[in-house]
């Protein structure tokens, strides 16, 4: 018996995502971001059935008040933190050393920890909460190997001047793969860390060229640099792109599972095209949002002086505008800025995305998926509550 790939197929459109995002966002601002936590999963849940893996589409199983609670939990743990961990440190520092800025420093390190703790249980949560085909998703518990792991990582990253990024990446997602199950089968991630390094290389050379021309400005001060810097830039964004798009493909490649692997066709080139065109598009709807309630305050302030219509307005009389117009002005700004940037980001730049890598990737081998029981449902008392709480958890 022949197995064909396992494709996948992307159900989300453009205009339920628009709608989602809008509602589930004014909701989030006008109740002072606790409806947020809801916006999430009704978000997640949109991502996840529209990704659908031989037809059959994920979902996610969390709720709202599971998020909620695990915030809750999280800003107790972090109110005694900043409370009275940083009130000590900084009692410290002025005693010993006449300032404030030893106890930022030690403050932020002190913090760095949590956040490696919050992005693997983070995921932990998320994967219990992920089901295919009615079966759930799973990770082991292991966050502090990965704590000390990605302490020990982005130490050398930094210290290599970035050098070791590639490695830095693999060996993390090795360390979460490997301890991640889909009901009773086990991933595995395959390869080495050197396989990274060749999807790296456009955004070293653009950096290489970019730091040159810095260099070069400087000591030659020559404005002609300018130019090599500005290439250098361009070059680093485009091969960022590509970077996105071949780590995608060589680390899921690399993935197995009861017997099942995948393969990955994301083009950087769409990537690129993605992000441009929905960078514009973005820029352009916020642009008429702005022109249209710039035109809005010239009205108010001429129902208010009805002189400003016949002489025109200067911009020193908006200080004579009433209190309530300021605020009026303010929460529509905010609307405009906040509000309406994360709702397009969502449909011109995330959800097409996520689209692209889905319809780019397929099963192989899927014979032994069939043969996969179901694992028993992990709880957990602060869900993905410190992720959010540092912040960390805003992304789907």
């Amino acid at each position: 018996m022949i197995f064909h790939p396992l494709k996948t197929d992307y159900a989300g459109r453009g205009a339920p995502m628009f709608r989602l995002a809008l509602k589930t966002g004014l909701l989030t601002v006008l109740t002072l971001g606790f409806y947020r936590f809801w916006m999430k999963t009704r978000m997640r849940r949109y991502y996840w059935s529209a990704i659908r893996p031989g037809g059959q589409p994920l979902e996610f199983t969390g709720t709202a008040t599971e998020m909620l609670t695990g915030f809750l939990t999280a800003v107790v743990f972090l109110a005694f933190y900043i409370g009275i961990v940083n009130l000590l440190l900084m009692f410290f520092s002025f005693s010993l050393f006449a300032g404030q800025a030893p106890a930022y420093v030690v403050s932020f390190v002190g913090l760095v920890p949590l956040i490696f703790f919050a992005q693997y249980r983070a995921r932990r949560y998320i994967f219990a909460r992920t089901r295919w085909r009615g079966i759930r998703f799973g990770l082991e518990p292991g966050v502090k190997g990965f704590v000390w792991r990605s302490i020990l990582w982005w130490s050398a990253t930094v210290l290599t001047a970035g050098l070791l990024f590639p490695a830095q990446v693999w060996s993390l997602e090795k360390y979460r793969t490997d301890r991640t199950w889909y009901g009773d089968a086990q991933f595995a991630q395959g390869g080495d860390w050197k396989s990274l390094f060749g999807a790296m290389k456009h955004v070293y050379l653009g950096a290489a060229i970019a730091g040159g021309g810095a260099a070069a400005e400087y000591f030659l001060e020559d404005e002609i640099w300018l130019v090599a810097i500005a290439m250098g830039a361009v070059w680093t964004a485009l091969g960022w792109a590509y970077w996105k798009a071949h780590r995608f493909k060589r680390l899921t490649e690399q993935k197995t599972v009861a017997g099942a692997g995948f393969r990955c066709t994301p083009r950087p080139g769409k990537l690129v095209g993605i992000y441009l065109g929905g960078s514009l598009a973005i820029s352009g709807i916020l642009f008429a949002l702005l022109f249209v309630f710039g035109i809005a305050v010239g009205v108010l302030f001429g129902v208010v002086d009805e002189d400003v219509l016949e002489a025109g307005m200067d911009i020193t009389d908006l200080a004579q505008l009433p209190a309530w117009m300021g605020l009026v002005a303010g929460i529509f700004g905010y609307f405009t800025v906040f509000l309406f940037w994360g709702v397009l980001k969502e449909v011109f730049i995330t959800m097409p995305i996520a689209r692209h890598f889905a319809e780019t990737t397929e099963i192989v081998n899927g014979e032994g998926l069939s043969a996969v029981r179901q694992r028993d449902r992990d709880d957990f008392v602060e869900a993905e509550g410190f992720a959010d709480a540092l912040p960390l958890g805003d992304g789907i």
